[in-house]
């Protein structure tokens, strides 16, 4: 029902340059509260305890980074393995305009209030490994539900607890991550188990927990998910953007392919960069994102002099939302070759901004582009390469998929979302 008090976790949240869970949380924050529900975020900085209300605040901000040293990080990962079996103890954090936080606007979440338990996040997982268990979070009063948007070792008390498991991607392609896999298996499967109910983004995310995790089908639910463009960035007139595009990438309007999101193997940028190649084309490839684990095999072809020196690739390690929004608007086409995607957002973002797509064929991303997209083998590189071609060739087919990408984007609104999380939340409400 409206006005219940939700809690969402900060764990995404608190990363300066986001995640894709990052923005997902901030979506859901900002949905709840247009449903009438009173959204409290709990965060994990490491500043602890204080009598202070003005401390509070002030550490708040300040821990924006993690700015200990190797020793003291050491030192806290094995604290946190051994304390954090016990209760976490979660305090407000007021937010009175004492600090001036306007360079946070973007970050923060819609919400009622923000509380803080230290380090909460790194004692949970360091007591999972230790001994498998969630640690539990007391709260001044309990919130009406707690929905965590990552898979956390961790619950709140006094409520029913709800886990978004956006994908299986470290079980479905193992050597695309970095985790442990036997721990992520266990916890994976202790959130089957205790969660009040799972939540996920896609058809092929809930299949796959349903098959590899022995999940009931009634006690996993799909939301999918949604993105809202502010529209002050919408209203943008198409010489502003040709100017923001020319000043951040010296790139034409409507002259540049683009992909965005983290430089790690399941995103399929060697095969893309080597797709692009083949392709001869003349308009130049743009590539935002920051190097994750594993980059440097992606990025291998972009070692050689010659792709540096004549500017056919240009990659920008971040980009702000704002600007990215134009970047999207202005590009000829949107690349996403996903080898696998428990959503894929950025093929979401790119419909609604009027941006033709190509995205592989693989995993949720069918679901999401429905007929709006040029669709592949994300593994077959020949074909990536001849629809680069096709797209870049053909002025008719991009305004017609540009045209299907706005009708597509329609069935993920935000009033949609909204409908979906009510059916949902209605069950423990």
């Amino acid at each position: 029902m409206a006005g219940s008090t939700i809690l969402i976790d900060g764990y995404n949240l608190g990363l300066a340059k986001g995640t894709g869970v990052a923005t997902y949380a901030r979506n859901l924050s900002g949905e709840l509260t247009a449903m009438g529900h009173a959204v409290e975020v709990l965060y994990g900085h490491e500043f602890g305890p204080s009598k202070e209300p003005l401390l509070r605040e002030i550490a708040f901000f300040d821990n924006a980074a993690d700015k200990s040293g190797p020793l003291k990080r050491a030192a806290r990962d094995v604290r946190n393995a051994f304390s954090g079996k016990f209760t976490q103890v979660a305090e407000a954090v007021p937010l009175s305009g004492a600090v001036i936080a306007t360079a946070f606007k973007a970050q923060l979440p819609q919400c009622r209030r923000i509380l803080n338990a230290p380090d909460v996040f790194r004692r949970a997982n360091g007591a999972f490994a230790l001994g498998g268990g969630l640690t539990n979070v007391r709260l001044d009063r309990a919130p009406d539900l707690a929905h965590w948007t990552y898979p956390l070792p961790i619950r709140a008390g006094g409520c029913a607890n709800l886990y978004t498991l956006h994908d299986l991607v470290p079980l479905r392609l193992p050597y695309t991550t970095l985790d442990r896999k036997k721990r992520y298996l266990g916890l994976m499967r202790e959130l089957a188990r205790r969660a009040d109910h799972l939540v996920t983004v896609s058809e092929s995310s809930r299949r796959d927990i349903i098959s590899l995790l022995g999940v009931p089908e009634d006690r996993i639910s799909n939301t999918y998910q949604s993105v809202a463009i502010p529209p002050q960035l919408l209203a943008k007139s198409e010489e502003t953007i040709a100017r923001e595009v020319e000043g951040a990438s010296g790139m034409g309007y409507k002259d540049y392919f683009l992909f965005w999101g983290s430089i790690e193997p399941k995103k399929n940028i060697g095969r893309m960069i080597e797709a692009y190649l083949a392709s001869g084309v003349s308009s130049p490839l743009l590539i935002i994102g920051a190097q994750a684990w594993k980059s440097e095999e992606e990025l291998r072809l972009l070692e050689s002099a010659a792709l540096r020196l004549d500017k056919r690739i240009i990659m920008l390690s971040y980009a702000p939302f704002s600007l990215l929004v134009s970047l999207i608007r202005g590009a000829k086409a949107a690349l996403f070759p996903s080898l696998y995607e428990g959503f894929g957002l950025p093929a979401l973002e790119a419909m609604p901004l009027g941006t033709p797509v190509i995205a592989a064929n693989t995993a949720s991303l069918p679901e999401v582009v429905g007929d709006a997209a040029l669709s592949v083998d994300p593994y077959d590189t020949a074909a990536l390469s001849e629809a680069i071609r096709t797209i870049d060739a053909d002025a008719d087919l991009r305004t017609e998929l540009s045209r299907r990408g706005l009708a597509q984007a329609a069935l993920f609104s935000p009033e949609i979302y909204r409908q979906r999380l009510k059916t949902v939340y209605d069950r423990f409400l």
